[in-house]
């Protein structure tokens, strides 16, 4: 990718800078969907973590569980998810905004005091066009979301997905990003664009053939 394009994936809606990765190691929680999806999808998140060359594990010692998946059919389901409201101390309000906008997903982050990613909470309504979707699509299109704190604005021309054939996978160029970022030389934070410059030559070299 050259470097414009990577700024552009963490450059947010009022043209500052922001990149940040999980430190700690992820622990996922799904609400809401069948037993036999469960793991359809949390593989999905897995194959992720794997690609950052992160760790997930099964409790958080701070917060039990750092990364929790809701499926609902409607917003107003999340009212009644006992103590989700102290999680989420805006719940009320947001459930009223992702209504009147119609929304169909929404994900909020969570940082530590470094500013990297400590927790995430991703919010989804199985609505029509959601529902059509295969569950390790949608996995996956929510896992790569939460690996990194991406720009608001950063998939609004497309998908972070692609097809290859039958199969739905991961952008190569993205997935280079997601690498790149979670290279142990690079910050966990970062807020100046010099940074992106980092990361489009490393995902340049990883790109050359040997």
């Amino acid at each position: 990718m050259e470097p414009g394009a990577v700024e552009a994936l963490f450059t947010r809606g009022d043209g500052s800078y922001l990149f940040a990765r999980w430190d700690r190691p992820i622990v996922l929680v799904v609400f809401g969907v069948a037993e036999e999806s469960l793991p359809v999808i949390k593989g999905a998140f897995e194959a992720v973590v794997a690609l950052a060359g992160h760790k997930m594990a099964d409790t958080d010692p701070e917060l039990g569980a750092n990364l929790m998946v809701f499926f609902v059919r409607d917003w107003d389901e999340l009212l009644a998810v006992p103590d989700l409201d102290r999680l989420v101390p805006e719940l009320a309000g947001l459930v009223g905004r992702l209504q009147g906008a119609g929304a169909n997903q929404y994900r909020i982050f969570r940082f530590e005091a470094s500013g990297a990613i400590k927790a995430a909470f991703v919010f989804l309504r199985m609505d029509a066009a959601l529902a059509e979707m295969p569950a390790e699509t949608l996995a996956l299109a929510q896992a790569v979301q939460t690996i990194l704190l991406w720009s608001d604005r950063a998939f609004d021309g497309g998908s972070p997905l692609a097809r290859a054939g039958e199969a739905v996978i991961l952008r190569p160029d993205i997935a280079g990003v997601i690498r790149a970022g979670y290279d142990r030389v690079m910050p966990a934070v970062a807020h100046e664009p010099s940074h992106a410059l980092r990361l489009a030559a490393r995902v340049a070299v990883a790109g050359r053939p040997s």
